[in-house]
């Protein structure tokens, strides 16, 4: 499938890649279908900032990432009816991103852990979700880690 996107120009999805949002996004409920893009010399998205692209509209494209890079021990609570949609989910389909704002100081960069994405990997069903924890937030600041880990060479 060809898919136009503002930051990307003309792209080549595989079906099999599109991860479908029945309920779109928070604030963006008509945005269902998506895909991920990320860094191709890298081989990988294990260490990088992705992009969650929507294939209904080209203008709209988030940077997401892994929560475990700058939250080691994330592990929401999520009330199980909301996963319900998406399949049965263990370790080996499950698959977690946050989302991650980059302002014009990107010394003050951070992630949204209160609402991460949940996609099941079998099915390619997703899901926004608003986490039960309390001690998470939506403005977790994150540069100061990455920073640390660069240097560390992770």
């Amino acid at each position: 499938m060809k898919a136009n996107t503002r930051l990307f120009g003309e792209i080549d999805i595989q079906e099999e890649k599109i991860v479908t949002l029945e309920q779109g996004i928070i604030g963006f409920p008509e945005l269902k279908k998506f895909t991920l893009i990320y860094d191709s010399e890298k081989g990988d998205d294990s260490d990088t900032i992705m992009w969650f692209q929507s294939l209904d509209e080209p203008q709209f494209a988030m940077p997401v990432m892994q929560p475990s890079l700058v939250k080691p021990f994330y592990n929401p609570t999520v009330n199980d009816e909301l996963l319900e949609p998406l399949g049965k989910l263990g370790p080996d389909n499950l698959y977690v991103l946050v989302t991650v704002k980059v302002p014009a100081d990107i010394k003050n960069m951070t992630v949204n852990l209160k609402a991460p994405l949940i996609i099941n990997t079998d099915n390619m069903k997703g899901a926004q979700i608003i986490v039960e924890n309390d001690d998470y937030d939506v403005r977790f600041p994150i540069y100061d880690i990455l920073k640390k880990a660069k240097e560390a060479g992770e």
